[in-house]
Parts: structure tokens; C-alpha cells; sequence
């Protein structure tokens, strides 16, 4: 067994590596690297219950700090992400929106390597089973870009934020339409909670509304679909090549769009484009080196701490004025995200390891 362990480790991507560096005991170690290979039911990927009965307590409280450490990383990753949004928002709608999304995106080629495991090459990128999802991964990854660039650039940052976040409601309800996953009347009443807060953010009718709301909820439910599709080519699909079809959509898509429009961008605008760029692959390695230590039940609900970085950088850098139905619809639209988050670490689906209700970036 331990030779196998070895063997799996040589195979393992740098992250897995990182993983199984700072798994607690041989007991987290084996789960671990049969989750790289594989072998491992994913419900049994974590310590489950058995392995934790019989655990060292020295080895119980290495756990608890490991996940303590992915915690804080993943906390950091979405302040990386927060922080990328502001660069878009610093740029003031100045470049076509197709423009920054090619530059961000093929930054984002910068953290193959890590995702990369020994002996597979950049054709795997292109490689997959199914090319039809691969392909609907990879347009969902492009509208999804190109929204959020959108929305952060016409819109205040929580106000964005609020109704991006409305990503749950969106993956309850294409589970149901496309994965005939059952709901029951507690995850439909935070589907409605979520759009009802929604109006209550928008208030249609009292205040104008315009493109940039528009685009919010389009990042949500494009980022909705993506989830869908990882949940159904998870088992089938290389890592890279979900990954993959995340970048090169954006890429191949976004510079289509932007050859009639290009704009060369000036010494500061492109400060500002490196600064979106960099941050997020910066979130995307903090994200995975925080699910290589903690389980998804902790890496996901720090992704709301976004919304205070949103008020905070709205505030203090671009003079936002948010009034009063605007936090109380952001708040509705936070708990009933959280609260279908916590009714699924309940159930424990199939997929729950594999793609949990983290915003893709």
C-alpha cells in the first residue's frame, strides 16, 4: 500500500503534492492519494467518521489546523478576487470589455504548470470526452468572463456582487432541469428568497436599470452552468482539461471580438490590466491550495467575504453610496446562498467534492 501511495504521489500535480505534503497522518495520506487516483468514493475523499474514530489525537488536531490553514487561504483568495474586480472598475470602461478579458485571461495560462500533472502535455488542454460540454464549459467560462467585466465596470461593487451571488438559486434550479436532482421545499424557498432579494436590490420601476445589471446576473447564471457541466464531466474529465476549456474560451472568444475594436491601452491602463490579470490567477492558486487542506463545507462560504471588500474598496476608493434596500436585498440574497449551501453539505451529493458552490473565476 505505501508503495502505492509513493507511486500516486510521483504522479500527483503540483497541488496534490502540497496536499499530501500537509495531510495529517498515513490515514489522511491514503485517502488523499486515492482521490488522486481515483479509488476513493467521494464522500470518503475527507477523514469521514470511521478514520476519525481511530485517529491519533495529535493527528486530530493536525487536521484541525491544516484545515485552519486552508481557511485562511481560501479567505485570501477572495480578497485576491475582490481586488482583480477593482482593477476592472480603476479602468472606468476605458478599454472594449472583449479587450480585458482576452489580456486576463491568458494570464491566467500562468498556472498550467501547477495544474499540470507529470507527463501530460498542453495538447491535454484541447483533449475530452465529451467535446460538446467541454465546449459549452468553454462558452459559459467566455460569457461569464465577459459579464463580470461588465457588471464591475457599470455597476457599484457590492451591487454587483449581490447579484452575482445569486449563483445558487441558478445551480438549484438547472440541478433540477438538467441533472433531475430532487429539491425539496427548503432549497426552493431560498430560490425564491434569492429573487426576492433580488428585486429588492433592483427595484424595478423605482430605479433605472441598465446594462450592467443585466451582466450580473448573467455572470451568476453563466457560472450556474459552468457547476452543471463540472458535476456531470468531473468523473470522466483530466483536471487540465476542465481548466483548460475555462481559459480558452475567454481567450479564443474575447479576441475574436475585440479585433474591430481594439484599443492599445496606456502605460497606466496597463498596470491596471496586469493587476486584473495577476489577481486572479493569484485567487485561482490560493483557491486550490485552500481545497488541498480543508474540505469544500469550509473552503465555499468565505467566497461572501467578497461583498465586504466590495463595500469597503466601493467605499474608500470609488465614493459608492449604497442606501438602505440595497443591503437588505444583498443580505436575502447571502443567506439564502448560504442557506442552500448548508442544505446541500447536508445531503452530501455526488458531486459535493467535486465542484461545491464556489463562484467560478
Amino acid at each position: 500500500m505505501l508503495a502505492d501511495v509513493e507511486r500516486v504521489v510521483a504522479q500527483a500535480t503540483p497541488f496534490d503534492q502540497f496536499r499530501l505534503s500537509n495531510g495529517a497522518g498515513r490515514n489522511a495520506a491514503l485517502l488523499q492519494a486515492q482521490w488522486i487516483a481515483g479509488t476513493c468514493n467521494l464522500e470518503a475523499s475527507g477523514m469521514n467518521k470511521s478514520t476519525t474514530a481511530h485517529a491519533e489525537p495529535g493527528s486530530i488536531r493536525s487536521d484541525q489546523g491544516t484545515a485552519a490553514r486552508g481557511v485562511v487561504l481560501s479567505f485570501l483568495a477572495y480578497a485576491s478576487y475582490a481586488f482583480s474586480d477593482a482593477s476592472v472598475k480603476l479602468l472606468h470602461g476605458a478599454l472594449p470589455p472583449f479587450e480585458l478579458v482576452f489580456f486576463g485571461a491568458s494570464l491566467g495560462l500562468l498556472a498550467i504548470p501547477l495544474v499540470r500533472k507529470p507527463g501530460e502535455r498542453w495538447g491535454d488542454l484541447f483533449r475530452c470526452n465529451d467535446r460538446r460540454m467541454w465546449t459549452l464549459r468553454a462558452l459559459a467560462a467566455a460569457a461569464g468572463s465577459l459579464f463580470s467585466v461588465i457588471a464591475f465596470t457599470a455597476l457599484p461593487m457590492a451591487e454587483a456582487f449581490a447579484l452575482i451571488f445569486l449563483l445558487p438559486a441558478f445551480v438549484t434550479i438547472l440541478s433540477v432541469i438538467f441533472l433531475h436532482e430532487p429539491v425539496g421545499w427548503r432549497r426552493w424557498s431560498a430560490v425564491v428568497a434569492g429573487f426576492i432579494g433580488v428585486l429588492i436590490v433592483l427595484r424595478p420601476g423605482i430605479r433605472p436599470l441598465g446594462l450592467g445589471h443585466v451582466a450580473a446576473i448573467g455572470s451568476g447564471l453563466a457560472g450556474a452552468v459552468t457547476i452543471i457541466v463540472l458535476r456531470k464531466l468531473g468523473p470522466t474529465e483530466r483536471r487540465i482539461s476542465l481548466y483548460g476549456a475555462g481559459l480558452l474560451g475567454p481567450i479564443v472568444a474575447s479576441f475574436l471580438l475585440m479585433l474591430p475594436h481594439f484599443v492599445m491601452p496606456a502605460p497606466q491602463q496597463w498596470l491596471y490590466i496586469l493587476s486584473y490579470g495577476l489577481l486572479a490567477v493569484g485567487g485561482n492558486v490560493l483557491l486550490m491550495l485552500a481545497s488541498a487542506l480543508a474540505p469544500a463545507s469550509l473552503v465555499a462560504p468565505p467566497q461572501y467575504s467578497q461583498m465586504l471588500w466590495a463595500i469597503a474598496l466601493g467605499t474608500l476608493v470609488f465614493g459608492d453610496r449604497l442606501d438602505a434596500p440595497m443591503f437588505v436585498g444583498a443580505a436575502i440574497i447571502i443567506g439564502a446562498g448560504l442557506f442552500t449551501f448548508a442544505r446541500e453539505k447536508i445531503r452530501k451529493p455526488r458531486w459535493w467534492n467535486r465542484s461545491p458552490l464556489i463562484h467560478p473565476q
